[in-house]
């Protein structure tokens, strides 16, 4: 996950995030291979207005030499399965205008673009 969030300083203070993340819904997967993590998606289910019931995809990273291995497309697979099974309308993630490479596997795993999403840092630390 440093790959995707290097901001975290460690290995506890993503442990840290993480489980207090699961007090309000969030699940991680992933995929080994020879006891190395190989791939990682962290998500969670959201009801909203606009989207009705869906799974919301926080976080997804493959360890760069296991890219293009069809690691990725099994957890968008995989979540995919799951949120069906939950009844979701929709399954949304977003990601950085800055990562065209990113856009294209979303769009060829059969995502959308559907909006552009604004921030604004309250604390002064830009962490996307």
């Amino acid at each position: 996950m440093s790959i995707l969030r290097p901001h975290l300083p460690d290995a506890a203070a993503f442990a840290a995030r993480v489980q207090r993340q699961a007090q309000a819904g969030y699940r991680l997967a992933g995929f080994r291979h020879d006891r190395q993590w190989q791939g990682l998606i962290g998500f969670r289910l959201g009801e909203n207005l606009l989207y009705g019931k869906f799974l919301y995809v926080d976080d997804l990273v493959v360890e760069p030499s296991s890219q293009n291995g069809g690691i990725g497309k099994s957890l968008i697979e995989y979540v995919r399965k799951y949120a069906l099974t939950v009844d979701c309308a929709n399954l949304v993630l977003d990601t950085g205008l800055y990562m065209p490479y990113a856009q294209r596997f979303y769009y060829r795993q059969g995502l959308l673009a559907k909006g552009m999403r604004f921030v604004e840092s309250l604390n002064g630390v830009n962490n996307a």
